[in-house]
């Protein structure tokens, strides 16, 4: 299936997950992440879930990233630049969403990309090569595309993995982990 089709596919599987499953999936999800080799690391980057796209909440992997006490990155987008902006949680982070319901940090220390070590990664989809269907707008590939090489990108996954997304493009960034509720996906790694 092609990016379009699995976008909407997925935004409706989406909508058809109770508040249940997606709390049991997300804590499943987090579990999972505690069995992978990437806890020597210190600089973390997560999104924080919008609730209303039935998301994975992240609030359980902040919870292990904080009581292992982890430097914790969250983003700030800009629509225009379709650029996000690096932001260090920290306890006084104010927290905020913007128009489009993403809940992000009002100010706060910046960090730059370079210094980020893992990437949490939102999305819809994923194939059995490690690309990922996320909302289109490229925020994503474009961060991930500036972050260095060795840079760990973890998919997170209410679903199980697609065989093949079609018409991937030379600018998408492939994952090198996705993980779901119930299996974790190693690709280049």
């Amino acid at each position: 299936m092609d990016k379009v089709a699995l976008r909407r596919l997925y935004k409706q599987k989406r909508q058809e997950l109770s508040l249940e499953a997606i709390e049991n999936g997300s804590l499943d999800i987090s579990n999972q992440l505690l069995k992978l080799p990437i806890w020597e690391k210190s600089f973390y980057h997560i999104f924080l879930s919008i609730a209303e796209h039935k998301e994975i909440n992240t609030d359980y992997i902040l919870n292990i990233l904080s009581g292992k006490d982890k430097n914790i990155i969250i983003s700030k987008t800009d629509f225009e630049s379709v650029k996000l902006t690096h932001y260090l949680l920290m306890d006084n982070t104010m927290i905020k969403k913007n128009k489009w319901g993403i809940p992000e940090p009002v100010d706060g220390i910046e960090i730059s990309v370079d210094k980020i070590e893992v990437v949490f990664v939102p999305l819809l989809a994923f194939d059995q090569q490690g690309h990922r269907v996320g909302y289109g707008k490229g925020f994503y590939d474009s961060f991930l595309s500036a972050c260095k090489p060795e840079t760990l990108k973890i998919g997170l996954s209410l679903f199980e993995v697609e065989e093949t997304i079609n018409g991937v493009h030379e600018s998408d960034v492939a994952l090198d982990y996705c993980v779901t509720p119930h299996q974790t996906y190693s690709f280049s790694i």
